[in-house]
């Protein structure tokens, strides 16, 4: 057997200190550094203010910047789509999610649900017409398929869709639909007398409207909105062809979930760093809180969830871009992550104490966000009965 390298190790990096930057390439770096540069140069001196105000300015014209830099349905291919690798993709929700979480669910909303329905079941003649500019960021689409009555339990939906001839007819309402109010083409599910459908419903179709959701104490800097089906005729061609059932939805839903198991991480970053730099400097009974056992305990146990949720991210994005990526593992990554962005941005509060609840700090903004981000795309409830199922044998949501 031959004798170990005796290579020295590099020093330790505190800002990666499992050194995961190893299992990335140049291009993945690449991508990583410049979404990171976008987001700290047209975020982050704004979003505070945002929040605060409970608006996002300029969705437009940041959808169309996100669109030049290729991360609206990134990894797509074709039709204008940047074709990325899931770890890329995964690595731009990280880095968006760092600045808030609703701008990563403009990208996810846009790329990984209404374009992913689009490109995954729809017709070359839909795609033709709204993936180009969609790709760009000049049309914002949307994903209809919560509804006031019925999240978790999607198969009890009340929209419907009934024949008219050679027409849809489209009736119902849909709730909690991030960029409704803004987005140029909806897709929204419907039961029909074959099954659940796809459609795809142009912005100032007659009966259709999308008024914005307000009060909101999370994701306040993002449009939130419900959409009204009022006898909206659609004409044939705006059913998706490519699905029936549930799968349709279900599909996308797995593909945002991804996305949501980085992007998650990124909350968790950016509240962590918050409070490290904080506890360098913070000084009380004569030096940095840091230097305290509690303290330094509290930054440890943060790091490492942190950084095991990044490993865990890119475990499975290495898995998607293998095309071995199941439903039940996303579901995995999901619960995980979520669960212990949050904690760690809660243990990051203590550190700051009352200046946490500051928003000259981002980590009372991520916390909140973070709320939302673990209801949506599937509760806790829901990912544990998923994992529950694989793992028994035995299906308890019924």
């Amino acid at each position: 057997m031959s004798a170990p390298s005796a290579t020295k190790p590099p020093s330790f990096d505190p800002d990666d200190p499992l050194g995961l930057d190893d299992l990335l390439d140049p291009e993945d770096l690449a991508i990583r550094d410049t979404v990171r540069a976008w987001a700290a140069d047209r975020i982050l001196p704004h979003i505070a203010g945002w929040y605060e105000s409970g608006e996002l300015p300029g969705i437009r014209e940041l959808a169309r910047e996100l669109g030049t830099l290729g991360a609206l349905g990134m990894s797509l291919t074709g039709y204008g789509c940047a074709g990325a690798t899931a770890v890329q993709y995964g690595l731009a929700c990280l880095e968006l999610e760092a600045a808030d979480s609703g701008i990563r669910s403009l990208v996810s909303v846009q790329g990984s649900l209404a374009m992913y329905a689009i490109h995954r079941y729809g017709s070359e003649e839909q795609k033709q017409r709204w993936l180009p500019g969609m790709a760009t960021g000049e049309i914002i689409g949307c994903f209809g398929l919560t509804e006031p009555d019925h999240g978790s339990d999607p198969a009890g939906m009340r929209t419907h869709a009934r024949r008219s001839g050679d027409d849809w007819i489209l009736t119902g309402r849909k709730m909690w639909i991030t960029n409704g109010s803004v987005a140029g083409v909806a897709v929204v599910w419907a039961g029909t007398d074959d099954g659940i459908r796809g459609f795809l419903v142009p912005a100032g179709t007659a009966g259709f409207s999308a008024p914005e959701i307000k009060h909101k104490w999370s994701l306040r800097a993002s449009v939130t909105s419900e959409l009204v089906l009022d006898d909206v005729r659609l004409p044939a061609d705006a059913v998706l062809p490519g699905v029936t059932g549930l799968r349709g939805p279900l599909g996308c839903l797995s593909h945002a979930r991804y996305g949501i198991v980085w992007g998650s991480m990124g909350a968790a970053r950016a509240s962590f760093e918050s409070a490290l730099q904080y506890a360098r400097t913070r000084e009380q009974f004569g030096r940095p809180i840091g230097g305290f056992q509690l303290t330094q305990a509290k930054l440890a146990d943060m790091a490492v969830e942190l950084h095991k949720g990044i490993l865990l991210a890119h475990h499975l994005g290495r898995r998607m871009d293998a095309g071995r990526l199941r439903a039940e593992q996303i579901s995995f990554g999901k619960l995980n992550n979520v669960r212990e962005a949050i904690e760690i941005c809660r243990t990051s509060r203590t550190i700051l104490g009352a200046n946490g609840i500051s928003l000259e700090y981002p980590v009372m903004r991520h916390a909140t966000n973070l709320e939302s981000v673990l209801t949506y795309e599937g509760t806790v409830e829901m990912h544990q009965l998923v994992l529950g199922k694989a793992l028994t044998g035995l299906d308890a949501f019924r």
